[in-house]
């Protein structure tokens, strides 16, 4: 009896051991990165920009950016794509004569993307996970910028719009100048067939490049490369382009003759809404004045004027008596009926029209329309207000949804939103400061470490044919005495699939299998399951989405629980209730805080900028989730 006290303390010991060791194998970067790094007093922070030279408009813009996941997932796919392909392809410019001297340059570098890389090692470093407080300068990628343009960017008028423009016009142009110089690529390949011991063989050159570069294409043979390739990166680019880039689409139609001229398409990085010049208004308002029907006067329409001088035409036929002149009436008559029929906007060449200023004025109707949506769309609230002697701020209050759907009833797409822009102050002085949604994109984060560990746990001890359903978690009263549902059991029954009361049997110990290990892995499972919804399940549910126990046969007599299994359960659901997507960074330069969903969507007087991403289509099924 001596040795118990000692063996004892090896247990405790070895128990300890054995916890930190299962903590640092499977979620090393778990109270960092997880959800659950909430209950840590460690301060939370992310990287800061310090504001030297009044860089404020300049430093929202970019940590707004870098919340942006799909432009991220930009940055790195165009990066990417020009390291595979090598630099002689973007090296290389069009040999038009056009493009010599300083143009030709300016072709190179939006060929090989200087702003796309500068802007992708500044997000990075945005992006790092830092453990004390951290803040950068953005003057590396403001340098690029100013190299870019051969300019120097003015500090006197500071402006996010104007900034942001200047950035995603030119990764736009950069995106169009790599497409470009991939399809010269493509097309200067000349293909000769060649024959060898091993079967056909292809093989082209690229004349701007050093060396050959050979093709293989899909003969059969173990060299063989599958032709699917080729079609698959055309269709990356034709799929995939710029994430801000989408196109508009206006049309006219005249209101006197119902002649409607061809739509004119325009292609857009950010869109600029006017706030109406009241004391509150919505997003949807704005969006009205700009894809609203909007009917203008005093218009001369096309179609009114070709049948105008038809109408004049006519009517000199019927006085003039020369021959000459009545061929010459009738040969302009004839062609101008048959731009009346075909295309009224086209020249006549030859044809003598009257005065403009003769043709009917009308009445006209201009429609716009979004064609194609961007990825990301960038809307920009314009709140200036000129008069003719000064110009001032428009402080309406506009409000603003979490999620945007946008399109028609039956095409509607959701976007929602992952970051803002607001402005305080005057039209003339102020200062800017961005809201960025505290999230991470895979694979910088692991949120669901430990739950993902304890589902393959249980799956992989207790196989089934059946497709693996989701867990649900248990409630106090779910604990029954003497008896415990089974692994598979519970992984089936929990989660809402309709079973029969044969299948609920109770729990034999396994050989080599201690009842810790076993009551470990139950409420391991029942803290960190994430918890099914309605829709997931089949069987009745109660009022806070759980799946019902009345159904499943169990004694009457239930053990409570002790005060530490109480607290654990009660503060693993409240964690659970939170919603993680509910986190906010309100940055303002080097100063960085936490704040909530309601926090920004409260900031109505100084919106400025608003960055929607668009929602996956399996992330659209739930409308009303964040």
């Amino acid at each position: 009896m001596q040795d118990k006290p000692t063996t004892v303390a090896a247990y405790a010991a070895g128990a300890s051991l054995a916890a930190v060791a299962l903590f640092y194998v499977f979620g090393p970067n778990y109270t960092i990165d997880g959800d659950e790094s909430n209950d840590s007093n460690r301060k939370k922070s992310i990287v800061g920009l310090s504001n030297l030279a009044n860089d404020c408009f300049i430093n929202s813009v970019l940590q707004a950016l870098a919340g942006l996941g799909d432009l991220r997932v930009y940055l790195i796919r165009e990066l990417h794509r020009r390291e595979l392909d090598g630099p002689e392809i973007y090296h290389a410019v069009p040999t038009d004569d056009s493009s010599r001297g300083a143009k030709e340059d300016k072709v190179r570098e939006l060929q090989q993307g200087l702003i796309t890389k500068a802007l992708k090692e500044m997000l990075d470093r945005l992006n790092e996970r830092p453990i004390y407080k951290k803040t950068i300068s953005a003057r590396d990628f403001i340098q690029a910028l100013e190299f870019a343009f051969r300019t120097r960017i003015s500090r006197n008028q500071q402006d996010a719009q104007e900034f942001l423009q200047i950035v995603l016009e030119r990764l736009c142009d950069e995106y169009h100048a790599g497409v470009r110089a991939r399809n010269r690529a493509l097309g200067s390949m000349n293909v000769s067939p060649r024959l060898g011991a091993t079967g056909a063989e292809s093989q082209s050159t690229i004349p701007e490049g050093p060396a050959e570069v050979e093709v293989r294409i899909d003969d059969g043979t173990p060299n063989g490369l599958p032709a699917i390739i080729d079609n698959k990166l055309k269709e990356i680019d034709n799929e995939t382009g710029f994430p801000f880039e989408g196109k508009l689409e206006s049309q006219i139609e005249c209101q006197f003759c119902h002649y409607q001229y061809k739509p004119n398409q325009t292609a857009f990085v950010n869109l600029t809404l006017q706030v109406p010049q009241k004391s509150s208004t919505t997003l949807n308002s704005c969006f009205d004045g700009l894809l609203k029907t909007e009917y203008i006067e005093d218009f001369r329409c096309d179609c009114c004027r070709l049948q105008h001088a038809v109408d004049l035409k006519t009517q000199e036929r019927a006085r003039t008596r020369s021959q000459s002149d009545l061929e010459r009436l009738d040969h302009e008559i004839a062609r101008i009926q048959e731009a009346l029929k075909n295309d009224p906007e086209a020249d006549l060449e030859g044809i003598t029209l009257p005065p403009s200023d003769l043709a009917p004025k009308r009445r006209i109707a201009r429609h716009m329309r979004i064609t194609a949506f961007p990825k990301v769309i960038a809307i920009h609230l314009s709140r200036s207000i000129f008069d003719r002697s000064s110009s001032s701020k428009n402080a309406a209050k506009v409000s603003f949804p979490e999620r945007l759907p946008l399109g028609g009833i039956l095409n509607q797409t959701w976007f929602k939103l992952l970051a803002i822009v607001c402005h305080k102050g005057s039209h003339h002085s102020g200062h800017y400061e961005s809201f960025r949604r505290n999230h991470l994109y895979a694979p910088f984060s692991t949120p669901e470490a430990f739950s993902s560990y304890a589902q393959s746990r249980v799956a992989s001890e207790n196989p089934s044919e059946a497709p693996s359903p989701r867990l649900s978690p248990l409630s106090p009263d779910d604990v029954v005495s003497g008896s415990s549902l089974s692994p598979v059991t519970s992984s089936t029954s929990l989660s809402g699939t309709s079973q029969s009361a044969t299948q609920l049997s109770p729990s034999v110990p396994r050989p080599g299998t201690s009842n810790s290990r076993r009551s470990f892995q139950s409420t391991f499972s029942r803290s960190q399951t994430p918890q099914p919804t309605n829709s997931d399940t089949n069987s009745p549910t109660t009022d806070t989405g759980r799946t019902s126990m009345s159904s499943i046969s169990r004694p009457s007599r239930a053990i409570p629980r002790s005060s530490v299994d109480t607290s654990t359960g009660i503060s693993s659901r409240l964690r659970r209730r939170r919603k993680p997507n509910d986190r906010w960074w309100r940055i303002s330069d080097e100063k960085i805080k936490e704040c909530k969903t309601g926090d920004v969507l409260g900031m109505q007087k100084e919106v400025y900028l608003l960055f929607y991403e668009m929602e996956r289509p399996e992330s659209q099924s739930g409308v009303g989730q964040s």
